[in-house]
C-alpha cells in the first residue's frame, strides 16, 4: 500500500513533515510493517519432534561425558550426535 504526498506549495519544511507523519499514523502503514518484522511462522510437528529427540540426545551425552569425568565440549558433541 504505496502513500504519496506531495508538498504544497510555499509549505516549509517542518509543517511538511509533520502533515506527513500523521498521514502515515493515520494510514496503519507503519503498524502493519512493524507486524509484520517480527512475524515467525508455525513449527511444524516435524520438526518439533526433531528438536526434542536432538535436544534428548544432546543432554544423554552431557550426562555420559559429565559420569565419565570428560570435558565437555559442545562442539565435539554436537558433531558425533550426527553421526549416530
Amino acid at each position: 500500500m504505496a502513500i504519496t504526498i506531495k508538498r504544497k506549495e510555499g509549505e516549509n519544511i517542518s509543517n511538511y513533515l509533520y502533515r506527513v507523519s500523521s498521514i502515515i499514523r493515520r494510514s496503519g502503514v507503519l503498524l502493519s510493517a512493524r507486524k509484520k518484522q517480527f512475524y515467525t511462522s508455525k513449527i511444524g510437528k516435524r520438526q518439533k519432534k526433531e528438536s526434542a529427540l536432538h535436544r534428548f540426545r544432546f543432554l544423554k551425552e552431557v550426562n555420559r561425558r559429565q559420569k565419565l569425568g570428560l570435558p565437555i565440549d559442545k562442539k565435539q558433541i554436537k558433531g558425533s550426535l550426527h553421526l549416530r
